[in-house]
């Protein structure tokens, strides 16, 4: 008997009408993952409806933002949640539809599956500075629920970690996304916060295969002139059942492409 792996994706879907209509839903059906978080969902509660609950035969939680068009994330999933919490800071962040996080308790184990959307702060200063009031929110909790459960979070970080995480790093040095502040909220996310970053653990040379966002400007894609943005990151007991990952660029669903890490557990 194999071990019973767990297949958990991420793709930020820079709007669900949009990704659906470039056949996601398929490549779904074909892939068949136990959960896919998804991010930039772009649409409220009534565009879901009698559309988009479920994809694939998974069944989708979701967390909207208030403003029309804008944010929110979901989980779908094939195993039916014990519990389903939309949000995290009570505030400024859960407005924008931040946070959605699937527990599958059991008496052995608590386990969150989580998919989350960290700000962007290349539209300007403003966003910047809201981007760094989510990280100073976000660490501390990170660790409160480090010490009370063992969870994934799946999700585009918007954060490339290390010269290794983007092509260009020499020129985007003074970019959103690649400041050393934002780079140093990881480091101390994985040294001191003691979570691990799935696919480095996996793969922890890789340059440009590891990419998983494609600006749309120029011949970006053509040319895999890439961020590493999209993260599985992980309480350590189960990133060390992290078995594979792949990164699936066969079909354009978004500027993003789908992340998906097989972990030996089952729910």
């Amino acid at each position: 008997m194999g071990v019973s792996l767990f297949k958990l994706t991420s793709l930020n879907l820079n709007g669900i009408r949009s990704a659906t209509s470039k056949g996601l839903e398929a490549w779904l059906a074909t892939h068949a993952p136990d959960c896919i978080c998804v991010q930039e969902v772009k649409a409220q509660a009534p565009d879901v409806s009698g559309r988009f609950e479920a994809l694939a035969g998974l069944q989708g939680h979701f967390h909207f933002a208030e403003k029309k068009g804008y944010s929110g994330v979901g989980v779908y999933t094939r195993h039916e949640p014990t519990d389903v919490l939309t949000g995290f800071d009570g505030g400024e962040f859960d407005a924008e539809g931040r946070w959605a996080e699937l527990r599958f308790d059991t008496p052995r184990r608590k386990l969150s599956i989580v998919s989350a959307y960290f700000p962007s702060g290349s539209s300007g200063p403003e966003r910047q500075e809201a981007k760094y009031r989510f990280l100073d929110l976000m660490f501390p909790h990170l660790m409160a629920l480090k010490g009370q459960r063992e969870f994934i979070v799946c999700g585009d970080v918007n954060i490339a970690h290390t010269q290794n995480d983007l092509k260009n790093w020499k020129g985007n040095q003074k970019n959103s996304g690649f400041l050393p502040e934002e780079r140093a909220w990881m480091t101390r996310l994985l040294t001191e916060g003691g979570l691990v970053d799935v696919y480095r653990r996996l793969q922890p040379e890789t340059t440009e295969a590891c990419y998983t966002w494609w600006s749309n400007r120029g011949q970006a894609y053509a040319k895999n002139v890439g961020w590493r943005l999209d993260y599985h990151l992980a309480t350590p007991a189960l990133a060390e059942t992290a078995r594979s990952e792949a990164i699936y660029k066969g079909e354009k669903f978004s500027d993003h492409a789908p992340l998906t890490v097989e972990y030996g557990f089952k729910v």
